[in-house]
């Protein structure tokens, strides 16, 4: 089976892009590598550079091959960017997404793996949060996931392509066997922010804001590994191809840490100081926010086999801490 995977040589994508070697799928990677990493992409896939947001690059994506399947993971992500910018996630994350929906439709792609996020929840009504909590977003970034995640809907019903959504808490962590190198640009995920600092090479890590309703006034969030979400998405897509019904999936680790917690574990592990500095809070930010992944569980039988706070720490460090 040929499959695309757009945002392929970034962080999250380059490792889905493993879990679907490793499953034997036949992987086109397409990427911009605007905030991706060249050496991210995996020598045994076919690289197109193009953007989803330039119709010739879709074209050029689509006219010598032929797809069963798109793993949809370029996008902008950043919560608080998204308040300051949204004219970048209307177009990467709105259009592009349907740019990119609407040449599955073209070219008859039967199947649809989207990342989103569990930025579409908002600010929680209970948590855990499961699958059936109100969509309310508190930022412009999980208005535009929810904006694609009803386009999705919608096309799913019209022209009948088959879809996942995928709903993320935090992505952290690298490939425990350091077949993923490349750190992401311009990052603004708290462990590789932490990892920035340990390094040397930012000065501190804001905190943004300690006066949640939370045990020590910082917020809460829940983080997965990256190679556990890379999984759930083959299983979704083999999910999919099997049953022929759509999926909405939260894929967290359904444990909730605070920053300052993941600060001070992270000053244990790696035996050194992590300065800190406390700043107003974000726009759009929520106090705490954890999943429900019984779903996943149940219906793909997703196992959570490297989200433990520790692993995700140490295999992050092991990338940052490489010598160059």
């Amino acid at each position: 089976m040929k499959i695309v995977i757009t945002g392929g040589a970034g962080y999250i994508g380059s490792h889905v892009v493993l879990a679907a070697l490793d499953r034997g799928y036949d992987v086109t990677v397409f990427d911009d590598l605007s905030t991706a990493n060249k050496e991210n992409i995996n020598p045994k896939t076919k690289f197109i550079e193009g953007s989803v947001n330039l119709k010739d690059d879709l074209s050029n994506l689509f006219i010598n091959d032929r797809y069963d399947a798109v793993i949809h993971l370029a996008a902008s992500k950043a919560s608080g960017e998204s308040m300051l910018n949204p004219k970048k996630y209307t177009y990467n994350n709105i259009i592009g997404s349907l740019n990119i929906l609407m040449s599955c439709i073209d070219n008859d792609i039967k199947y649809f793996i989207f990342s989103s996020s569990a930025a579409v929840y908002g600010n929680p009504r209970y948590v855990p949060i499961d699958e059936f909590h109100p969509l309310i977003p508190s930022n412009y970034y999980g208005y535009t996931k929810l904006s694609t995640e009803n386009s999705l809907e919608w096309f799913s019903k019209i022209h009948g392509i088959k879809y996942a959504s995928l709903r993320y808490f935090n992505a952290a962590g690298f490939d425990i066997d350091k077949r993923i190198t490349g750190k992401e640009k311009n990052t603004e995920n708290l462990i590789p922010l932490i990892m920035e600092v340990a390094k040397g090479r930012k000065p501190f890590i804001p905190i943004y804001g300690n006066d949640y309703k939370t045990k020590d006034g910082t917020g809460i969030r829940d983080y997965v590994h990256v190679s556990d979400l890379a999984i759930a998405h083959i299983s979704s897509l083999e999910y999919l191809i099997k049953h022929s019904k759509n999926l909405i999936l939260n894929l967290g680790s359904e444990a909730g840490f605070s920053v300052l917690e993941i600060i001070e574990r992270t000053k244990s592990i790696l035996k050194m100081d992590i300065p800190y500095k406390v700043m107003e809070r974000r726009v759009g930010d929520v106090a705490k926010i954890v999943s429900s992944c019984s779903q996943a569980e149940d219906i793909i039988r997703w196992e959570k086999k490297h989200s433990g706070l520790d692993t995700l720490i140490k295999s992050t460090w092991q990338i940052y801490n490489k010598k160059t």
